[in-house]
Formats: structure tokens, sequence, C-alpha cells
């Protein structure tokens, strides 16, 4: 147990930092939340945009942990339902929620946990395992989303119009973010 509470503490997770740093982190990922929402590209043959959304979440999970990153997803989603213009495009409202992203939103919370307990989980996190993490992740979103989906994509045209054209971006976001900690853990040695 001693060696998987200091693996969690060299990764930066938040339960040995005192509440005002924690909240801080919270704050700091909750915004870039909302700013990836604002990258967007519209795609004309599905009413799912491209997104940094779920880069971000990808992050929240993994740099915050399970309980704080989706506390910090939790918290994006209900700015967005009480009318705050922080989904994608500058979009709010609780409707968002029964349109054709709803599925993907509540994916969010659950990817962020899965990320970051699996993560957690992890004694040795190497970059390949930290890939498979990730993945799980976004399938997660991918999944809940579809979910969703169903009901307004085109008959037999479900995976056209919300899953395809999203895998290609979702691959470069993983790196990404395994890239992140990479930085990060490669920084903080050296500090």
């Amino acid at each position: 147990m001693h060696k998987v509470r200091a693996a969690v503490a060299d990764r930066f997770y938040l339960g040995e930092l005192a509440l005002g740093r924690r909240l801080t982190l919270m704050l700091t990922f909750n915004a870039l939340l909302i700013a990836s929402a604002y990258i967007q590209i519209p795609l004309p043959f599905s009413p799912v945009p491209i997104t940094a959304q779920t880069m971000a979440v990808l992050a929240c999970g993994l740099f915050l942990g399970p309980v704080a990153g989706s506390l910090t997803v939790l918290a994006y989603l209900v700015e967005g339902a009480l009318g705050l213009p922080v989904f994608a495009g500058g979009t709010a409202g609780l409707v968002k929620f029964f349109g054709p992203t709803g599925g993907y939103l509540a994916g969010f919370v659950l990817a962020a946990f899965v990320v970051g307990h699996l993560s957690e989980r992890l004694v040795s996190m190497t970059y390949t395992r930290l890939l498979i993490v990730l993945t799980c992740g976004s399938a997660l979103i991918f999944a809940a989303g579809l979910t969703g989906l169903a009901v307004f994509a085109p008959q037999g045209n479900l995976l056209e119009v919300g899953l395809f054209p999203f895998l290609p971006g979702a691959l470069v976001k993983i790196v990404v973010v395994a890239s992140a900690l990479s930085a990060y853990k490669k920084v903080r040695q050296s500090i």
C-alpha cells in the first residue's frame, strides 16, 4: 500500500495538498474545460461538433485523481445546466443534456473518475499503460455519447455521425494528455 501512495503522491494527486491549493487546481481545470469547449469544429453531417473537451476531461481525471477530477467535471456540467455559456461553442442550458450531445456530457464524469481511478491503481505508470488508461476513458465517453446520440442519429448511421469522424482526434488527444503528464513528471524530477 505504501508503494501505491508514493506513486500517487509523486504523480500530482491532491490527497496531500492543502484545501486552498486543491480548490485552486480544481478551478484551474474547470477553466480548462470551459476553454476547451470553445475550441470547436462543427461537422455538417453530425449534430456533434469536434471539441477539445474530451482532452480536458481526460486530463482532469489523470492529474486530479478520481474524486477531484470527477467533481471538477461535475461542477462544469452544473455550470452549463444553470445557464452559464460553458458548453461547446458557448451554449448552455439543461436542454443540452437531452439533445444529441447529452450522452457525451454524461460520459465526461464517468471518464474522469475511471481515468483517475485506473491511473491511481497502477504503481508503475509506463507510457503504454498511460495510453491504455486514457483510451479506456475516451471509450467511455464514446459509449455514453453514442447511447444518447442513438435517439437523434439517422437510422443505421450512428457510428458515421458519432464515432468514426472523432477517432483520429481522440487518438491525438490521448497522446497530448499522456505527453503532458510525461513532461510534467520530467519537470518535477528536475526541480
